[in-house]
């Protein structure tokens, strides 16, 4: 089965089942992203709209890609603003903005399901304008190497969904090729397992 299938199952429960990674990603974009000013923002794999929802009081306009259009249903009844378009893509595909000169490209908990990251850095770096930010939010490479990965259950079913483990190195390498330099990395800690981090979280400016 598709990861755009099982993401279209998971939209049903995603904003309630427990889920300490989407938590502490909300609680990282926000700490993370509230230290800087952003007008024009895309937010890759925006899902239900759950950061959707906060970088909407601080932009004027954001494009949210996903590629569940059911996840997107979810994200267009929470957020009734139209500072916001969803927008139903894969975004290993040319991403259907015919604007550029963003301040804010981010992406959340969506990388893990990507193999070619260079793919989707060399496209964030062509919509940034100069001195632009790439933000990313991901399960932390330690958390995959345990066998980590995104899951949900429903219907006392568990269902686990095909991923890609990047390494910290991956990433920054990514970066580097495309141009970027890194501003800041940091790690994310859940209270359950203090010594393994959970998330990791990088910010590149173009």
């Amino acid at each position: 089965m598709s990861i755009k299938t099982h993401y279209n199952q998971w939209s049903k429960v995603y904003d309630h089942n427990e889920n300490m990674t989407r938590d502490i990603d909300y609680k990282a974009t926000v700490e993370v992203l509230d230290n800087y000013d952003f007008k024009k923002v895309i937010e890759l794999g925006c899902g239900t709209g759950k950061n959707t929802k906060w970088l909407v009081d601080k932009a004027d306009i954001i494009y949210g890609l996903d590629f569940s259009e059911k996840m997107l249903e979810v994200a267009r009844k929470k957020i009734l603003s139209n500072k916001v378009k969803f927008i139903q893509t894969d975004i290993l595909q040319p991403w259907p903005i015919g604007e550029r000169e963003f301040d804010l490209v981010t992406s959340s908990l969506t990388l893990e399901h990507i193999k070619d990251l260079n793919n989707i850095f060399n496209k964030a770096y062509s919509f940034l304008k100069t001195s632009g930010l790439f933000f990313i939010s991901e399960l932390h490479p330690f958390k995959q190497y345990t066998g980590s990965k995104a899951k949900f259950e429903n219907n006392n079913k568990t269902t686990e969904l095909k991923t890609f483990t990047h390494n910290i190195s991956d990433f920054l390498n990514s970066g580097k090729e495309t141009g970027f330099k890194l501003i800041n990395l940091r790690e994310w800690f859940d209270e359950k397992e203090k010594y393994l981090p959970r998330l990791i979280t990088f910010i590149f400016q173009k």
